[in-house]
């Protein structure tokens, strides 16, 4: 899959993810995470993420519309970026069905998915550990030490506006209780 101009009718097949193509950045992110010690930390952050039309894609029967994308976060104040994520965006129109399937380069890699209007300016996905469908899968030392047992994103889009929230629950090595780390941003289209 590589980078195209995309054409209208493109657009009007990629359902809901059309409204996401360009680039995107945000100085109001918020994170509560582990801290360093295993505690709770709060961050406050800026990002930049960009999302490119990859077009249909074929899976036998099954035809898809897709957009990749790449999110890099800093710290407020930091010129090193504390996280970023790759991926790519579904579109399945026969089954009102849109999918985020992304990796952390932490080791992380996740499919979530949910239904969705084609239409529509919320998209919500979600992910759990062991599904077969919308699941989750780390490494040996992250499933031991801070396993991830679910993910959940919401995103609102209005025009050139994109804010989102996404949680995620984390079961760190030594607790009973999982651990709600979350993130959300607001965004403003920067480039179309």
């Amino acid at each position: 899959m590589t980078q195209h101009r995309i054409s209208a009718d493109e657009l009007g097949n990629l359902g809901p993810l059309a409204q996401l193509i360009g680039a995107w950045e945000g100085e109001s992110g918020h994170d509560v995470a582990p801290s360093p010690s295993r505690g709770v930390g709060e961050n406050r952050f800026r990002e930049r993420t960009v999302y490119t039309s990859v077009g249909r894609v074929d899976n036998h029967e099954q035809i898809l519309y897709g957009v990749k994308f790449a999110t890099i976060a800093w710290r407020i104040g930091e010129a090193n970026a504390f996280h970023e994520e790759f991926g790519i965006w579904l579109w399945d129109a026969a089954r009102a069905q849109v999918m985020r399937c992304f990796v952390v380069p932490r080791g992380i890699s996740v499919l979530a998915g949910g239904a969705c209007r084609p239409d529509s300016t919320e998209i919500r996905v979600a992910a759990t550990l062991g599904s077969p469908s919308y699941g989750i899968c780390s490494n040996v030392w992250l499933d031991d030490h801070f396993k991830t047992l679910a993910y959940a994103l919401e995103i609102k889009v209005d025009g050139d506006t994109l804010s989102y929230e996404a949680d995620t629950s984390i079961l760190i090595k030594g607790r009973a209780e999982a651990f709600a780390h979350r993130d959300r941003n607001t965004l403003r289209r920067v480039e179309s």
